[in-house]
């Protein structure tokens, strides 16, 4: 389940609807920073720091700055082999720790799901945290998806700029 290197997919819709639209190559003189995950069962830990995901579970997740708009980020979010999703989150915190949520994603319930997200929308961004924070330290947040059976998370991938 990997998208090509050289394909950005950005979100685009009035309210819920969404549309997938493929983008020139990242390097074609964009200036937003793309930044990848990759999600599995075994990243997610609990309390105790032992493993507490989907051991099955997998999954990516793309998440981007637009050009010349500072303050949305938007991301791209697939699961596989593990239940149901029912939440999803970008989390503030280092691999291997669990932090609070700074941003609500869309539950991948079908394995898939989308959305462009502004600061200040409701609901959206939690706490104090900025894209341009989110974009510019990457790896002290971690993507993960939550599902009835591993209700702390089923997979979790901690982000970084893509490869």
């Amino acid at each position: 389940m990997s998208l090509p290197r050289n394909l950005v997919y950005a979100v685009a819709g009035a309210s819920t609807a969404l549309l997938a639209l493929p983008l020139l190559p990242a390097n074609a003189g964009h200036t937003n920073s793309v930044l990848e995950a990759d999600l599995n069962g075994r990243a997610e830990v609990g309390p105790d720091k032992r493993i507490a995901g989907d051991p099955n579970g997998r999954g990516e997740a793309y998440v981007f700055g637009i050009d010349n708009d500072p303050n949305t980020l938007c991301y791209v979010l697939t699961v596989d082999k593990i239940g149901t999703a029912v939440a999803a989150h970008i989390h503030e915190g280092p691999a291997g720790s669990n932090g609070p949520v700074v941003v609500n994603l869309a539950a991948p319930a079908d394995g898939n799901a989308a959305d462009c997200l502004t600061e200040g929308e409701e609901g959206k961004f939690v706490g104090d945290q900025t894209v341009a924070e989110i974009l510019a330290n990457p790896a002290d947040y971690y993507v993960n998806v939550h599902n009835a059976e591993y209700p702390g998370g089923a997979v979790r991938g901690q982000l970084a700029p893509q490869r």
